[in-house]
């Protein structure tokens, strides 16, 4: 009955953005609580099209459920929230397994959390938060808002984060976070962000993107990658 914001973040920094944001309360009386009774879900499309459709709830659902298209992208599909634990609530839904879910995110492109967004390292432009609903431009004032404006408006943005897919046998262990991207020729094109098995996300000059890629693993040798430019960028 009072205004209210659902704040959905990494698990892992839930104590960090409670601390963060009350530092900004100066005498209002806001309150900031965790929502452990809520489950978090989300409803991919199965088909480009089911994208821009309706997804229909099963009625009645039993608890609280709050529906709503997830505001990154509509490749994403919808975002649901409720106290129930049971299976899907959607009609004609199956229930997937959570590595479905982020190999769907990284196949298109779409960064979450702190692997791949690590605090104080990840630009919000090269990490493409102002395709994704992440960046006001008109609004301030807020921590590193001039920078993040003025890169913006000269439009000069040589590095991104793009899609990436693994070619060939893959080490053991996977390929590490950090790793260097190489030209054909050697020279450094980027760097690997995360991902899993196959697919992932690179930081990467957009320059270098259309030419032959490779990352040297540990045990000498090499893996190819082709990186993408996702279809829902503007």
């Amino acid at each position: 009955e009072v205004p209210t914001f659902l704040l959905e973040c990494d698990r892992a920094v839930l104590g960090a953005l409670q601390t963060h944001l009350g530092l900004y309360k100066i005498r209002r009386k806001v309150i900031v609580e965790p929502c452990p009774e809520l489950c978090v879900w989300s409803v991919l499309p199965c088909t480009p099209v089911e994208s821009y459709g309706a997804v229909l709830l099963r009625e009645p659902a039993k608890r609280t459920t709050i529906l709503a298209r997830d505001p990154r992208t509509c490749c994403m599909g919808w975002r649901l929230l409720t106290q129930d634990k049971g299976l899907a609530l959607v009609s004609g839904g199956q229930l997937g397994d959570l590595r479905d879910y982020h190999r769907h995110r990284y196949q298109h492109g779409v960064p979450e959390g702190i692997h791949d967004l690590p605090p104080g390292v990840a630009l919000p432009l090269e990490s493409n938060l102002a395709f994704m609903n992440g960046v006001s431009f008109s609004k301030g004032c807020y921590i590193g808002q001039e920078l993040t404006a003025r890169t913006h408006h000269m439009g000069v943005i040589r590095k991104r984060l793009f899609p990436v897919r693994l070619l060939g046998p893959l080490p053991a262990g996977g390929i590490t976070p950090g790793s260097l991207v190489l030209t054909e020729s050697g020279q450094a094109a980027g760097k690997y962000r995360a991902g899993q098995g196959d697919v992932g996300l690179a930081l990467l000059r957009s320059e270098k993107i259309k030419g032959p890629l490779h990352i040297r693993t540990s045990e000498s040798g090499r893996v190819a990658l082709t990186a993408s430019v996702p279809d829902w960028w503007p």
